[in-house]
Formats: C-alpha cells, sequence, structure tokens
C-alpha cells in the first residue's frame, strides 16, 4: 500500500504544480515584490501640490499625465501615454488640441459612489486649474500662470474672492468634447510639449479632491489615480507600499528599442505590465544601511552611494569582483540635474543687488572648496557645475563655463575690498556697518548632510566667516524655502521634462514662492526667459541661455555646484530594468524572477 499511496502523492503534487502554473497571473503577480529604498522622505501625494524628486517617483505610479518618455528609446523622446496621439499645433504655435486616450479608468473609490469613473479631457482641465488656483500655492503654477489667453482675470477674480470658480469658462483652457482639450496661449511656447510629461501635469478627479482635500485642496495621503498602480500603505518618512492597479488598462512592454536593447525585450518580450503586484518603498537615510540592505538582497536595485562608491566600484568605475560575481549589474549616467546653494535675494545679510552684497555671495562662492566636495564626499561621482543647465540637455553648451574656481586667498581679498573685516578683534568678520557677520545654512538631518555641514564649516572658517545651521528634515525645509525663511540652502533639481527651461525658470521673478528658492528678481533676466520660451530649440534660443548664465555668473544668486554621476546597481533577479534618467522608478516596466531572488537570498 505504502509505494501506491506514495505514487499517488506524487501524481497528486505534480498535478497541483501544473495547475498553479496554469492559474498563475499573466500580469500583475502577487506573489511579485519588488524593494527599493528612497534616500530622501517623500512630502505625499497630489501631483498639483509637491514638489520632490520622491514624491513625484510614487506620484508617477499612481497617476497619468498625457505623454511619458518613450522607455527604451535612444536619444530620449516623447510618446502618447493617456493621450491618444501627440498633440495637435496650429495657430503659429498658440493652439493645442490633444485626445485623450478613452477607455481609461479611475481606480475604485468611494469617491465615485459605486460608478466606474472614466478619465476625460475634464480631469485634465481641472488638474491644470488647479495648479493656477492661489489657494493651492502650487509649486508649479509656473508651468500655466499668465500663459493661457484670460487666466490672468480669472486669477484676480479668485484672489480678490478667496475662491477660485473652477466652473468658469476659461477660453485659454476648454473641453471640446469628453476626450479633447483645446489651449490656447498668449504667445507661442516651444516648451509646453515637454511640459505636458511633467508630473504636475498629471490628471486627479474632481470628486477625490471635493472628498477629501484639505483647507488648501491638497490631497497628500489619498491619491485616486489611473496609473498602474496604488498607494496601499503609507507610514510618513518610514514605509510606502503600492499595489499593482487590478483595473488599469492593457499595456505590453515595448516591443523595439537600441540594438542593445535585443535581450532586455527578449526577456519581456509579450509582458503585459505591470508584471510586479507590490512594490515596497523604504526611506533609508543614510548610505550605509542602505547598501547593507542591499548587499543582504533586501533590495532588488539601489542608486550606489556616491558616499561609499570605493567600496563598489573599482578605481577604474567598474564593479569590484564580489558585485560583479554575484551577477549584479552597473548601469551609470550623469544625471539632467544640479545640485547647487541658493541664497535668499531678500535676506539682509546676503541678498541685494548692490556691489557689497554680491562681492559677499561672490567670496562665499569661491571660498567654497568645491574640489574637496567632490574628492571626499561624492569620491569623485561629480563633477564641477560650468553653467545652471546641466549637460546632455538643450541650452547645454560644453564649450561655456561661467563657474568661478575655488580661491580662497581672492575670497578673503574681496571681503577686505568691501568691508567685511573683523573690527572687534574677536577673529570673526564683521558686516560693513559692524554687526555680526552670521550665516545661517539650512540643512537636513542625515549623516552625509553632516558631512556637507563640516565641509562648509571650514570652508567658512578659513575665511574667517561664522556660519550655523538649520537642521530640519528635507520636506520641511522645504516649505520654509518657498516661504523664503531660510538664507541659505544646498539643494538638488532635476528634471523629469528632458528641457534645460527646467533650470533657467529657478531663476525667474514670477516663479518666487514657487520653484525660485533664491527669490533672484532681474527684469532683465525675466525678458530673456520670456523671450527663450518662445523659441524652438537651436541656436537663437542658445544664445539667450548663455546671456542668463551670464547674470549668474554677475550677481551669485547660488553657489553653482555639481553635476553628478550616478551609479545604479541591478540585482541578477531583476528583469527589464533600463536606465532611464527622467523615469528613475518606471517600475511598471519591471519584473523580477522570484525563484532566483528566493536563491540568492537562501544563500546569504
Amino acid at each position: 500500500m505504502w509505494p501506491w499511496i506514495a505514487g499517488f502523492l506524487v501524481i497528486a503534487s505534480v498535478l497541483c504544480a501544473a495547475a498553479s502554473a496554469q492559474t498563475k497571473p499573466a500580469w500583475a503577480d502577487p506573489a511579485k515584490t519588488l524593494r527599493v529604498a528612497f534616500p530622501v522622505a517623500e512630502t505625499g501625494f497630489d501631483p498639483q501640490a509637491t514638489s520632490d524628486l520622491y514624491s513625484n517617483h510614487v506620484q508617477r505610479a499612481i497617476f497619468d499625465t498625457l505623454y511619458v518618455f518613450d522607455y527604451l528609446a535612444r536619444p530620449y523622446k516623447l510618446a502618447p501615454s493617456a493621450a491618444a496621439a501627440m498633440p495637435e499645433i496650429a495657430d503659429g504655435g498658440r493652439t493645442w488640441t490633444i485626445r485623450v486616450r478613452p477607455g481609461v479608468f479611475f481606480t475604485d473609490d468611494p469617491a465615485f459612489k459605486g460608478k466606474k469613473r472614466e478619465l476625460t479631457a475634464a480631469d485634465f482641465v481641472y488638474s491644470w486649474k488647479r495648479l493656477i488656483d492661489p489657494r493651492m500655492r502650487s509649486p508649479f503654477a509656473w508651468i500655466l500662470e499668465r500663459k493661457l489667453v484670460g487666466v490672468d482675470a480669472l486669477i484676480d477674480a479668485a484672489r480678490t474672492s478667496g475662491n477660485f470658480d473652477y466652473d468658469a469658462p476659461l477660453e485659454g483652457l476648454q473641453t471640446i468634447d469628453a476626450h479633447t482639450i483645446r489651449i490656447k496661449l498668449k504667445e507661442p511656447d516651444y516648451i509646453l510639449r515637454s511640459y505636458l510629461s511633467h508630473g504636475a501635469m498629471a490628471a486627479v478627479a474632481r470628486e477625490v479632491v471635493e472628498a477629501y482635500g484639505d483647507e488648501s485642496g491638497w490631497v497628500m495621503a489619498h491619491p485616486v489615480g489611473t496609473g498602474p498602480y496604488v498607494l496601499k500603505e503609507w507610514r510618513r518618512g518610514q514605509r510606502i507600499v503600492l499595489e499593482a492597479n487590478p483595473g488599469y488598462r492593457e499595456d505590453n512592454f515595448p516591443s523595439s528599442g537600441e540594438p542593445g536593447d535585443r535581450e532586455l525585450i527578449a526577456q519581456m518580450k509579450g509582458k503585459r505590465l505591470p508584471q510586479i503586484g507590490r512594490i515596497e518603498v523604504a526611506i533609508i537615510e543614510e548610505s550605509k544601511p542602505r547598501l547593507l540592505s542591499f548587499n543582504a538582497g533586501e533590495l532588488d536595485y539601489m542608486n550606489g552611494p556616491s558616499d561609499l562608491v570605493d567600496t563598489v566600484l573599482n578605481t577604474e568605475n567598474n564593479l569590484r569582483p564580489e558585485y560583479a560575481q554575484r551577477g549584479v549589474t552597473l548601469t551609470r549616467a550623469t544625471l539632467p540635474s544640479l545640485n547647487y546653494m541658493y541664497f535668499n535675494m531678500e535676506d539682509p545679510i546676503v541678498g541685494g543687488y548692490s556691489k557689497d552684497r554680491i562681492a559677499l555671495r561672490r567670496a562665499i562662492v569661491i571660498g567654497f572648496d568645491t574640489p574637496a566636495l567632490i574628492r571626499t564626499i561624492y569620491k569623485g561621482q561629480a563633477y564641477p557645475a560650468t553653467q545652471p543647465i546641466p549637460p546632455n540637455l538643450p541650452g547645454h553648451d560644453d564649450a561655456w563655463n561661467i563657474r568661478l574656481d575655488y580661491d580662497p586667498a581672492a575670497a578673503k581679498a574681496l571681503l577686505d575690498r568691501f568691508g567685511y573685516v573683523d573690527r572687534n578683534g574677536d577673529g570673526w568678520r564683521d558686516r560693513p556697518d559692524g554687526k555680526p557677520l552670521l550665516l545661517m545654512m539650512a540643512s537636513a538631518t542625515s549623516e552625509r548632510d553632516r558631512q556637507f555641514d563640516e565641509l562648509w564649516q571650514r570652508s567658512m572658517a578659513a575665511l574667517g566667516i561664522r556660519i550655523e545651521f538649520t537642521h530640519q528634515k528635507f520636506p520641511d525645509l522645504l516649505k520654509m524655502g518657498r516661504v523664503g525663511k531660510l538664507q541659505m540652502m544646498r539643494i538638488g533639481w532635476i528634471t523629469n521634462y528632458g528641457e534645460g527651461d527646467a533650470f533657467a525658470q529657478l531663476l525667474y521673478s514670477a516663479n518666487i514662492g514657487q520653484s525660485n528658492y533664491a527669490r533672484f528678481s532681474l527684469p532683465e533676466y525675466d525678458a530673456l526667459y520670456r523671450k527663450s520660451r518662445t523659441l524652438p530649440d537651436g541656436a537663437e534660443r542658445n544664445a539667450l541661455y548663455r546671456k542668463m548664465s551670464e547674470l549668474v555668473a554677475a550677481y551669485n544668486p547660488w553657489e553653482l555646484g555639481i553635476y553628478t554621476v550616478e551609479n545604479t546597481l541591478v540585482a541578477p533577479w531583476v528583469r527589464g530594468y533600463k536606465k532611464h534618467i527622467y523615469q528613475e522608478h518606471a517600475w511598471k516596466y519591471y519584473d523580477v524572477d522570484v525563484d532566483i531572488a528566493a536563491r540568492a537570498r537562501t544563500k546569504r
């Protein structure tokens, strides 16, 4: 009997396995979990209210924009996402007609009262009006305000009454039918097509905002979108969990790309997206714990911390043997970003446009030891910024350099010349009027931020300048910076819409309170910036960017900072991964081989 029973059990197990294989999900497999880490905490998940990179990563998985950058195409190019086709442009670039893809639905939510809710043109119009609603205080209002025909009167009325009339007709932003948007601009804007891929231009549902919005109209904790994932769990600053959207439209992995993508495409051929059922994001601010988590198989990929790069890469920037032998792959890219330090131009000590204030800022800039920053903190994975627009973006000129080199002797001489001297013999410089010269720099709370602080302190002490630090969580610093409460702050800016405009607009005076943290206001710069938007990419627009760079060099509202190189480590069980500088966490395209992952983790 026993041999027969054993045989029966074997047959039964085979049949069960076969049945399991037949019922295994073809997409959005709940057995597949992708684990990643953010080095900085998120602020929330409202596309029109947030401005930080890490919130945006999550929002892009939940919400849809009309256009996205093609995942595999290089050079990068825009492709329709929630749009049915690329925009139709007429009237010399002033009139844009966009068709919204039919059959796209929001995830189920009580706000819809049991009805299946289709994404329509009206949702985009409503979402874009949220950008310009003064009560929202959106950090990306600049994308549309002052540009749409009739928008000024609508905004002025809202400021007078205290309420924005979302139902008031706006000639510059209309729904022609359920799936057609008409945009009318005061003047051509050649950046608009790229703006349409910006995370802030994603569609939200009015019912959701009205059901869950706070006093400012923000819906940070209850995102409801049409994207591939939904928010399942959120512990602020600690953990974010997403699950695949069961109602996500049919979407397959791209079938064409570069010649080097053949193996990637073969791995993912015909797979419906997303493949992974669950995304778990941990907030791990310190570099060492993040790397240890990756080494232990607890993270599926990670951006290698530059301060620990020598533990991962050799002197030729190749993977060390212990990583290569595990099957880890490395991708490297210069990011479309600028890590800079801004001065608050309205601050009574470092702000202003007089010669003595310019001299103070310039002395601080050339007195900061950028070579040491790159050598000791970034371990060579960065290089000095030469202009506000980073490499590989329209408007960057490899032959152009406005940077002031590190020169502490020249910095001291400049301070002496303009009266920033030690007047009371305490060893520290004072202001020309005899009052103490004290710099206050905002800084986040991680170990790496402390390293930055130490370098700034050493650099300023060498000049005889006292500097102290205001420590807060990064999201809180962003809020303080937008309202002008910080004197100086290190900050990074990265574009996800592929235009040099992303950096030129950082000093446009109309963006004060939004993206212009320096609160820089110069009519000459503003005129150049406005003109740049009306021109296509090319020599004429680049000449304007160059003039804007010259004004940055003349007034020094920034310490220009650095461009960074990002090293991404990918575990051998991850499939579908290709480094994309505009979609850093393109989760819907990824897959994991759970068997390989399980075996690898067991070995550890």
